[in-house]
């Protein structure tokens, strides 16, 4: 075993967990899922069946991560925030066939008690403001907030609120990145 896992956690088999991956109390791994290297699996996390995540995904405290999801390298998921993978759950009406997919790119942030409804992708570098309901993709380095949540800004791949300049260029103030703003969409130039 190259993981470490609180006593408390349940590990089902035929999941996979990479080398380096600390899982913490009452957190439930379910078979079929997988998990990269380098993460962190909080406190009372579920990692239902199919379940992708990459390589050093921190994951807050009670979050549920259900079948559909997956996280590439770098995710940022906050504390309780909320997937959802049916578009209309009824408890009488079994939809288990119908789970929408829901792909969260490398880098991305999405903050404490946000919710993510299925079948909308969250681009690379995204950062999703707590408390977020987003209800349609994101494109990458957007910041979103609100309910429903709606662009009001972008992103550097450190975290901080880009400002663009009339070219239509802005800099990191972090890392010195380099970012251009063209037809509605931000790309790193550097």
């Amino acid at each position: 075993m190259d993981y470490q896992a609180h006593p408390t956690a349940v590990i089902d088999e035929g999941c996979t967990i990479g080398a380096g991956t600390r899982i913490w109390h009452f957190s439930h791994i379910m078979p079929g899922c997988e998990i990269g290297e380098g993460c962190n699996i909080g406190q009372n996390v579920v990692v239902s069946p199919g379940v992708k995540l990459g390589r050093n995904v921190k994951v807050q405290n009670n979050v549920s991560i259900y079948t559909g999801v997956e996280c590439e390298d770098d995710v940022f998921l906050g504390p309780s925030m909320v997937f959802t993978n049916v578009t209309n759950p009824r408890s009488a009406v079994n939809r288990r066939d119908q789970y929408a997919r829901t792909r969260v790119g490398r880098g991305a942030s999405i903050g404490a008690n946000a919710t993510i409804v299925c079948g909308h992708d969250i681009g690379a570098f995204a950062f999703i403001g707590a408390g977020a309901v987003v209800t349609k993709t994101v494109p990458a380095y957007a910041l979103v907030v609100g309910n429903p949540a709606r662009r009001t800004g972008w992103m550097s791949e450190y975290g901080h609120k880009l400002h663009f300049n009339e070219a239509g260029e802005a800099t990191c103030p972090e890392s010195g990145q380099h970012y251009r703003l063209e037809n509605g969409l931000v790309q790193r130039i550097s």
